[in-house]
């Protein structure tokens, strides 16, 4: 299940941030590809480094959440960002889905950072914040229609369908991930950052007043 678009009837507002995050990312992505592994290795978030100097390293939680590991992985993130984030942003508003989406994107680098504080990989990607975008968009539209791809057919399902394999999908991946980080010090996907982001999605989400309908109607 592919999505690849969704229903934008009820959206009220352009938005404006969900695309200037886009634009930064791709940028950020470009600077990346110029510059090589030193920028990479300078700017993305590495536990052991965080682990020994808090204070001096604290810049790489925000500036991690706009790098990338490659084409594929700054796509579909992108995809998923400009789907969902759009609705979530005119339901918050340009500030607070802001605010909302740098706070979802630092849970999900210290989830991943409770899990091996200790691992000298560079952390990058905007998948933990982008997480939480999904958390709080399956709280607020759990039945929108999103369109998604099987196989050669485009189908409409209800949010709460697809963000739901999608979540259970990172919760299984997550437990795995747990057992394999004493064994293993390679590098992979990030799943406790996606769980953590979608947890506080959720969270921030309820505390942001994402349940109240525009006008004030709860």
């Amino acid at each position: 299940m592919f999505p690849i678009g969704d229903d934008n009837s009820a959206r009220r507002s352009t938005p404006v941030v969900t695309i200037a995050l886009i634009i930064i990312n791709v940028l950020v992505f470009l600077l990346e590809l110029q510059r090589g592994e030193g920028f990479i290795t300078e700017w993305a978030f590495i536990p052991a480094r965080f682990s020994d100097s808090p204070s001096g390293d604290w810049v790489t939680l925000f500036s991690a959440m706009f790098m990338h590991g490659g084409w594929l992985h700054l796509g579909g993130n992108m995809l998923y960002l400009w789907i969902f984030g759009d609705n979530v942003e005119d339901r918050f508003g340009p500030v607070r889905y802001l605010l909302f989406y740098l706070a979802a994107g630092l849970a999900a680098t210290f989830a991943q950072y409770a899990v091996n504080p200790g691992s000298a990989i560079p952390n990058v990607g905007a998948s933990g914040a982008i997480a939480g975008v999904l958390g709080a968009y399956l709280l607020m539209f759990p039945k929108a229609r999103v369109d998604v791809l099987l196989g050669r057919q485009v189908v409409a399902m209800p949010a709460f369908i697809v963000l739901g394999f999608w979540v259970v999908l990172q919760f299984v991946s997550g437990v795995g991930s747990i057992a394999d980080t004493a064994q293993t010090e390679q590098g992979g996907v990030a799943y406790m950052a996606h769980v953590g982001g979608f947890v506080a999605g959720l969270v921030f989400g309820v505390l942001l007043g994402g349940l109240r309908r525009p006008g004030g109607i709860a």
